[in-house]
């Protein structure tokens, strides 16, 4: 049985238990489910800590447990990952939970699941992306699919100390890290909105899906008809629990 002796929650999340502490000078979450539940099973998500949690709560139910470490910023940079991998050691030797987790990557964290997996596999079971942005050139709008997405050029120039030209040629993309995905066989399941116009489907988790054809590896797609970026999920999980469950390890 895991036991949670000497940590103190500062508040509930959805009726769990929240440890909220500092790691390596970042705000750290864990999420419990009740001791009696408890597994060794975790979820990590890899940005927007709390947003459209269903997953988590339905998760948390089953004895899972679910952390989030902060980031820098959300576009990826490699010190996130090597804080990420540093964080995972961290509750494995405190909380004894498995040394791979499952990464939850929601729109740019699905950037940041994307490039934990390929960086470090060793600590990654399956991924759950959800509507991830794979291609930053997409998200600037250099298609012209995705009006509007301009006003995040500033932001994302300034978070990878990049000028506009250098991004042109810039190879540190999700879609860059696709070959290590498949040499490594990670298994991924992919939501997506059919009409989402931030991060569109054939631009970003499409390259996801031509990467694994063909290649023996467990993949799941389900794109939601009529839905753009938001919301993320599935109205019924079902699908999304079966899928990590049967990889978590």
């Amino acid at each position: 049985m895991i036991t949670y002796s000497g940590d103190v929650p500062v508040e509930d999340f959805c009726d769990f238990k929240k440890i909220e502490f500092e790691f390596g000078g970042r705000d750290a979450v864990l999420v419990c489910p009740g001791e009696a539940i408890a597994t060794r099973k975790w979820l990590l998500k890899t940005e927007y800590f709390g947003a459209y949690a269903e997953l988590e709560v339905e998760m948390l139910k089953r004895g899972w447990h679910v952390a989030y470490l902060q980031n820098i910023n959300r576009w990826g940079l490699d010190e996130d990952m090597d804080a990420k991998k540093a964080f995972a050691e961290h509750l494995h030797k405190k909380y004894g939970l498995y040394k791979k987790c499952v990464p939850v990557g929601m729109s740019a964290g699905g950037l940041h699941a994307i490039k934990l997996a390929a960086k470090y596999p060793e600590m990654v079971s399956a991924l759950y992306l959800d509507a991830p942005a794979l291609n930053l050139l997409s998200i600037l709008n250099f298609s012209g699919s995705c009006a509007g997405n301009e006003s995040f050029r500033e932001e994302i120039l300034k978070a990878l100390n990049l000028t506009l030209s250098e991004l042109i040629s810039y190879r540190d993309h999700p879609l860059d890290k696709l070959p290590a995905l498949v040499a490594h066989r990670i298994p991924v399941i992919l939501v997506y909105g059919k009409a989402d116009k931030t991060c569109p489907f054939h631009e970003n988790g499409a390259l996801l899906v031509k990467a694994y054809e063909g290649m023996g590896i467990d993949l799941a797609v389900y794109g939601k008809e009529g839905c753009g970026h938001h919301p993320h999920g599935l109205e019924d999980p079902a699908p999304i629990i079966d899928f990590l469950t049967k990889h978590a390890e």
